[in-house]
């Protein structure tokens, strides 16, 4: 198999352009085709890389003949729909996360994985940080063991901005979106389901229709538990700083960047080929589908994650 022929989807959005620079780092692969809300913004973002193919119909997207594999960095309410696409297609499929906004798409999603047997991945770029991958290094070695992880998760959207701080056309989530990192994380590094969870939230914004504050506690059967913060009203430094408190030493990661509880930096641009942990995910994608092999991240692994969120979120609704 030569170069992997991938497709963007929503390629002139924050994450979309991220990733359009990712595979064209990847020597494995190439940006066949963009697609967009617009042509004017198709074409955008395919000038920018010299993209062949550019489209602002996904249907029409999805039948490109130069096309292997697509990454969906489109809305979330999208991403079920899509991601039922792509795979009917025969695409192989990275998903952003989250690969669905409900339990039930998600199940679907991971089914229709088995029956196709297409690669399929949900955007969980924290097991790719160079930062968390040396904790899940250093606790797979039987170095260190979690004690409690402590999450902040802050940004300041009080309106309805992506991270590129532009207007955008959908509500994004602190349950469903950002808090699903963490959970996913969470049970990643300990390798334990989490059995227990209790969340409260804020009042719902009168106009975007979602809590702008939520605290989730959690458990695993061992006794690891994991507190996380999340807010859009922080008006302060923005982004998600995990501290893992361990039973030798404490770590806080910041993105791709990792600390010791003095906050001492930790050299970790040894981890992996790349510093940048989206490419580091395409690159995981593009490896499993030239390799014929479930990726780290597939969609099964990422479902746990997905069984918590309905948790926690039946239990904030009861």
């Amino acid at each position: 198999m030569g170069k992997v022929r991938v497709g963007i989807a929503g390629a002139n959005g924050a994450f979309g352009s991220k990733h359009m620079d990712a595979i064209s780092a990847i020597e494995d692969a190439q940006i066949s085709a963009v697609m967009a809300t617009s042509m004017a913004k198709a074409d955008k973002a395919a000038d920018r890389l010299d993209v062949p193919h550019r489209f602002d119909n996904f249907d029409a997207f999805l039948a490109c003949d130069d096309l292997d594999a697509v990454i969906l960095a489109t809305p979330t309410q999208l991403h079920a729909t899509q991601g039922l696409a792509a795979m009917d297609a025969g695409k192989h499929v990275l998903i952003e996360i989250p690969m669905a906004d409900t339990l039930a798409d998600s199940q679907r999603l991971v089914a229709r994985q088995a029956e196709t047997g297409v690669t399929a991945m949900a955007g969980h770029v924290r097991r790719f940080n160079p930062s968390h991958q040396y904790v899940h290094n250093e606790l797979s070695a039987g170095k260190l063991s979690i004690q409690q992880m402590d999450v902040q998760t802050y940004f300041f959207r009080r309106s309805n901005m992506n991270a590129k701080g532009e207007p955008r056309s959908w509500t994004d989530h602190l349950l469903w979106h950002h808090a699903c990192h963490t959970i996913d994380l969470f049970m990643y590094q300990t390798g334990e389901m989490v059995t227990e969870a209790h969340a409260v939230q804020g009042p719902i914004h009168p106009e975007l229709g979602i809590a702008m504050d939520m605290s989730i506690i959690m458990k695993t059967p061992s006794g690891k538990i994991c507190t996380l913060s999340l807010s859009f009203n922080n008006d302060g430094p923005l982004g998600t700083f995990f501290r893992y408190i361990c039973d030798n030493g404490t770590y806080v990661a910041r993105y791709d960047d990792l600390f010791d509880g003095h906050d001492a930096p930790i050299d970790v641009s040894k981890v992996d080929v790349s510093m940048n942990g989206i490419e580091l995910i395409d690159r995981e994608f593009i490896s499993a589908i030239k390799e014929g092999r479930e990726p780290n991240g597939s969609l099964a692994q990422c479902l746990p994650a997905m069984q918590v969120m309905h948790m926690i979120e039946e239990k904030m609704s009861a």
